[in-house]
C-alpha cells in the first residue's frame, strides 16, 4: 500500500520555505535537548511523522541519536482488520528512517509487557465498569517507565519523544507545560509523568505546529512526510473495541438490566461492557426523554440511567496520583487546598475546582458542575495562575453528582 491510496489520504503539509527555517527548527530542537553537542540521545521512533521528525532533527543537530523502536502488538493482524490505516509499516518505517539517517536502530519487543499493563488493563477496567484511557497507561508505564530505563542502559543522557508538550525548568525543577499548538497538545496524556522522568525527558516539537514537522519532513527527504495519523487506540485499529473485551473478558457479555435512577426497570441489555457514562445512543429504552447512561453497576449488572442533569458532577477522588507542583506531594496541595485548572477529558476545556482531602483521599471539587465526569478517565490538574503548566492529577475513582 502506498501513501497516496484512498485508505491513507495525504494531508496538509506547510513547506519550509528555506535553510532558515530550517536551522530555526533544529536549534529549537537543540534548545529543547539542553545538553552539549555531541551527547548520546535516545529517539522513541514510533514511525510516525513526529517521532521521526525528532530523531531526524537531533541528529542535524549533532547528538549522538539511537532510535529505538517498540513492537507492541501484533502488526500483521492489524493489517487485516477494516479500517486499519497504514498499521503494520510502523517498524519498518521506523527502520527505513533510521537507516536514511545513518543512526543506530534497535527494535524491543515489549508485546508481553503492553498486553499486561495495557491491554488486560484496557479489558478490565470496561468490566468494572470504568472508561480508561490506554495511552495513558501507555505513556505511564512501558514507555516512560521501560522504555527510560532501557535508554539509561544505552548510556544516553536523555530520551525524546515526539510528544507535543513543552519541558521547562524554573527554580531548578524542570516543568511539563502545553505545547505552542494547543490543537495537538498532549499534556492531558502525560500526566502521570514523574518529577525523575521529567528530568530525563525532551520534547523538541513543542514549539512547532504540525504541518511545520511534516514540512520539515518533506525538506529533509523522509518518506513518512505525508504518513496520517493514527486515528484509533493502536491495538483497535478498526475501533470495534467491544470485539476485543468479548475477546480477552467473555464474561462481561452477561445480560443485565437498565434500570432509571429512580429505581424503575426499563429494559435489559446484553452485557455492561457496552456502556459508558454520559452514553445516549443504543440504550433502547423510550419514556418519552433523553435518557443517558449516569452509572454502572456491575456487582448487579445494572445499567443506570437518567436525564442529561444527572451527569453534572460535583466533585471526584482521585487514585493514583502524580504531582509537578510546587507543593512536595498532591496530598500536602490538597490540606492546602489549592485551586486548579480540573481536564476530565482529553476533547473538554479545564474547569475551576479545588483540590481537597475526603477520608485521606485526594478530591476535585469543582466551582460549577462538570459533564463527561467517569470513573477510570484521567483528571489532569493545571495552574490557574499559569494555565499552560500542568500540575500533575490521576485517574478518577469515584464521583458526587451535583443532583
Amino acid at each position: 500500500m502506498t501513501l497516496t491510496e484512498d485508505l491513507c489520504p495525504i494531508p496538509d503539509i506547510a513547506p519550509v520555505s528555506s535553510e532558515g527555517d530550517m536551522d530555526a527548527a533544529v536549534e529549537a530542537a537543540r534548545a529543547a535537548v539542553g545538553l552539549p553537542v555531541g551527547s548520546r540521545v535516545v529517539a522513541a521512533m514510533s514511525g510516525g511523522v513526529d517521532s521521526t521528525v525528532v530523531a531526524a532533527l537531533l541528529h542535524k543537530a549533532g547528538y549522538d541519536v539511537v532510535g529505538v523502536t517498540l513492537q507492541l502488538y501484533d502488526h500483521g493482524a492489524a493489517l487485516k482488520k477494516k479500517g486499519a490505516c497504514c498499521a503494520g509499516q510502523d517498524i519498518h518505517d521506523a527502520r527505513l528512517a533510521a537507516e536514511m539517517l545513518g543512526i543506530p536502530h534497535y527494535v524491543l519487543d515489549y508485546e508481553s509487557r503492553f498486553r499486561d499493563a495495557v491491554i488486560d488493563q484496557f479489558a478490565d477496567s470496561y468490566l468494572a465498569g470504568q472508561t480508561p484511557v490506554p495511552c495513558i497507561r501507555c505513556n505511564q508505564t512501558v514507555k516512560f517507565r521501560d522504555l527510560l530505563d532501557v535508554a539509561r542502559d544505552l548510556g544516553a543522557e536523555a530520551m525524546a519523544t515526539g510528544h507535543y508538550v513543552r519541558r521547562s525548568v524554573a527554580g531548578g525543577r524542570a516543568q511539563m507545560r502545553k505545547a505552542v499548538d494547543h490543537s495537538r497538545d498532549q499534556s492531558y496524556f502525560l500526566f502521570a509523568t514523574t518529577r525523575d522522568q521529567l528530568d530525563y525527558l525532551r520534547f523538541p516539537l513543542a514549539d512547532l505546529e504540525k504541518p511545520q514537522v511534516r514540512g520539515v519532513a518533506a525538506a529533509l527527504g523522509l518518506r513518512i512526510a505525508a504518513k496520517p495519523d493514527s486515528q484509533d487506540i493502536c491495538f483497535v485499529p478498526n475501533g470495534d473495541y467491544r470485539t476485543l473485551i468479548d475477546k480477552l473478558r467473555p464474561e462481561g457479555r452477561e445480560a443485565g438490566e437498565i434500570v432509571h435512577m429512580d429505581g424503575r426497570v426499563l429494559g435489559n441489555h446484553a452485557g455492561i461492557t457496552d456502556y459508558t457514562i454520559g452514553q445516549r445512543r443504543g440504550l433502547n429504552v423510550a419514556v418519552g426523554e433523553p435518557l443517558f447512561v449516569t452509572r454502572l453497576d456491575p456487582a448487579r449488572r445494572h445499567v443506570i440511567v437518567g436525564p442529561r442533569e444527572a451527569l453534572l458532577t460535583a466533585s471526584l477522588t482521585l487514585d493514583e496520583t502524580n504531582w509537578l507542583g510546587d507543593q512536595t506531594t498532591m496530598q500536602d496541595a490538597a490540606e492546602a487546598g489549592v485551586p486548579v485548572l480540573a481536564r476530565v477529558r482529553s476533547t473538554r476545556p479545564p474547569s475551576r475546582a479545588r483540590l481537597s482531602m475526603t477520608d485521606g483521599i485526594v478530591a476535585v471539587t469543582f466551582d460549577q458542575g462538570e459533564e463527561g465526569v467517569a470513573p477510570g478517565q484521567a483528571c489532569a490538574l493545571y495552574d490557574p495562575t499559569d494555565p499552560d503548566r500542568l500540575l500533575g492529577g490521576g485517574f478518577i475513582k469515584t464521583t458526587i453528582a451535583v443532583v
